[in-house]
């Protein structure tokens, strides 16, 4: 099995197919993807590889990320090698939901059980400004068919920005009112290229959960695969609000998630000053000296990130690994 020295059980990998991304948030790449080439991203074998080592060692869930993972032309084939794997019960895909609205039912078809859309604004043109694509309405066409097409758990991503949504929680609890899926609110994070942004845009998660509390909603509790959310549901509301608080204490404490980057890069944390490199592992068939390896690695994982000493570590921007 893969645990740490703090005995946490690693049960999830968040695997980046690309690096490359289509739009322009703000938070994340506002001028655009610093990606110079696409080669040397994952191939389909190596993915099969990867992601069998990790089942071996007790991984159920599978996330693939990016960069915006939609711009693998065969992503419909990255999700089905990773849900043919056995010992994985879960394949999940983050999406900025370009693509979501054409092909969401080959994504179903080849075994995608969720789907977490980012969606920063219910106003169109505030949606516009934050990511540089016009394209709300085609996206929120792209979440009704990820439902219609039978996707098992959607969810949207909302990254909290002070300027932008801090007073939209009306708009957002009225969306999910009558839907049944999950709108989680995600703390901005600082990385290396964006702390005047973040200094002025960070909103912190608590001010929510507190009006969340305030007006009834319930904490729900977490499955063993389930992500770093605290969920609530409210008995007069289809949907569910999750928020996501990497700056609240003892934020790492129950953390069982492991990445991997499109270059085959491991990453203990999404703020580590560092990477194991896996490429020279994904060769061949024989997994056991990656899962030696990944063993060992696992060794090294630190008890916590340093988000709240200003430490944000090697991370360029959340496209670098999925976030």
């Amino acid at each position: 099995m893969l645990i740490d020295a703090y005995q946490r059980r690693f049960t999830y990998l968040r695997l980046s197919v690309t690096e490359s991304c289509n739009f322009r948030c703000t938070y994340c790449l506002p001028d655009g993807t610093d990606c110079d080439s696409r080669a040397g991203e994952l191939t389909l074998p190596e993915i099969r590889r990867l992601v069998t080592a990790f089942a071996r060692l007790g991984t159920r869930k599978v996330r693939i990320t990016g960069g915006e993972p939609s711009l693998r032309k065969d992503l419909t084939e990255i999700i089905a090698t990773c849900k043919a794997v056995p010992g994985i019960e879960k394949v999940a895909l983050t999406t900025n939901g370009y693509r979501l609205q054409r092909d969401a039912a080959a994504w179903q078809a080849a075994g995608l059980d969720a789907v977490n859309v980012s969606v920063d604004s219910l106003d169109a043109a505030t949606f516009h400004l934050v990511t540089g694509q016009d394209k709300l309405a085609d996206i929120l066409a792209g979440v009704a068919t990820a439902k219609a097409v039978g996707i098992k758990q959607v969810k949207i991503n909302t990254v909290l920005l002070k300027q932008h949504n801090a007073l939209a929680l009306p708009d957002f609890l009225s969306f999910v009112k009558q839907q049944d899926l999950s709108l989680r609110f995600i703390e901005l994070m600082r990385t290396n290229d964006n702390l005047s942004f973040y200094q002025r845009q960070h909103l912190s998660g608590a001010s929510i959960q507190q009006q969340l509390e305030t007006q009834g909603w319930q904490l729900l509790p977490k499955g063993i695969s389930d992500g770093p959310a605290l969920e609530y549901a409210h008995p007069h509301y289809q949907g569910r609000i999750g928020l996501i608080m990497p700056y609240s204490k003892d934020f790492c404490a129950d953390c069982n998630r492991l990445r991997v980057s499109s270059k085959g890069q491991l990453y203990l944390c999404l703020f580590t000053d560092s990477y194991q490199d896996l490429r020279s592992l994904l060769q061949s068939e024989h997994s056991a000296p990656l899962e030696r390896f990944l063993q060992q690695a696992l060794a090294g994982k630190a008890q916590s990130h340093q988000l709240q000493q200003q430490h944000s570590g090697s991370t360029r921007h959340l496209a670098q690994i999925g976030g």
